[in-house]
């Protein structure tokens, strides 16, 4: 990972934090956002601890401009990107109601964070991945996102988009040395899932115990994989 250039988004907290620290221990260079100046900002001094260089930004993924503001500052900041890692996501209302029940708006705004949010992300990065033949994407989806369950919603339903959307790109992307991949994370001890989960009885991972995958994936192991889904709690790349 040295000197290598990781994007991060959602890096504020919970599994995109733990990401940001676990890269920067490993001596690369790192571009995150968060809609929270303050948290990202202190995730940024964080990082910087280890020695790396760290540029945070204040951005809403899912807003166009705030998207082609991030990269391009992380452009010029560091020349060309590395690695992307989608992991800013929002869970909309808790507790979660039935679809039935839904209400509309935020069913729309969960979409929008979590699945076109993305969508802008990706497509401004990967044509400089592309002129440089080499990058690795890596998604972050859920075990919603792979089977459905009543009461997670827009959040669930955002999550198959994500598994689509990697495919999709992966397909796309396949004739070049640009690889799209996707993590389930599990079921981690984040604020997240304390709002989905109120009264959790079970023990939780914390997210710094799921990062090695992410590394894995980042990293030269990972040439040829495309278009894979892994599941951060059982698997590792060799």
């Amino acid at each position: 990972m040295k000197n290598k250039v990781v994007m991060i988004t959602g890096a504020s907290k919970g599994l995109g934090r733990a990401l940001a620290l676990a890269f920067a221990k490993k001596g690369a260079k790192l571009a995150i956002c968060s809609r929270s100046s303050e948290s990202i900002v202190k995730v940024m001094e964080e990082a910087k601890e280890f020695g790396g260089e760290v540029l945070a930004v204040t951005a809403d993924i899912s807003n166009s401009r705030d998207v082609e503001r991030f990269v391009a500052l992380a452009e010029s900041t560091f020349g060309h990107i590395d690695v992307l890692i989608n992991n800013a996501s929002i869970l909309g209302p808790s507790p979660m109601p039935y679809l039935l029940d839904y209400p509309e708006e935020d069913f729309a705004e969960v979409l929008k964070v979590n699945v076109l949010g993305q969508f802008f992300v990706t497509r401004r990065v990967i044509p400089g991945m592309l002129e440089r033949n080499d990058g690795s994407i890596i998604n972050v989806t859920s075990e919603a996102g792979h089977t459905g369950y009543a009461g997670w919603g827009a959040y669930g339903i955002s999550k198959f988009a994500i598994e689509g959307l990697t495919q999709t790109w992966a397909d796309e992307l396949s004739d070049t040395n640009v690889r799209v991949n996707m993590v389930d994370p599990g079921e981690m001890d984040t604020e997240m899932h304390q709002l989905a989960v109120p009264n959790c009885e079970y023990p939780l991972s914390k997210p710094e115990e799921v990062v090695d995958i992410f590394l894995s994936l980042a990293s030269r192991k990972s040439e040829g994989i495309n278009g894979q889904r892994f599941e951060a709690q059982k698997e590792v790349l060799k």
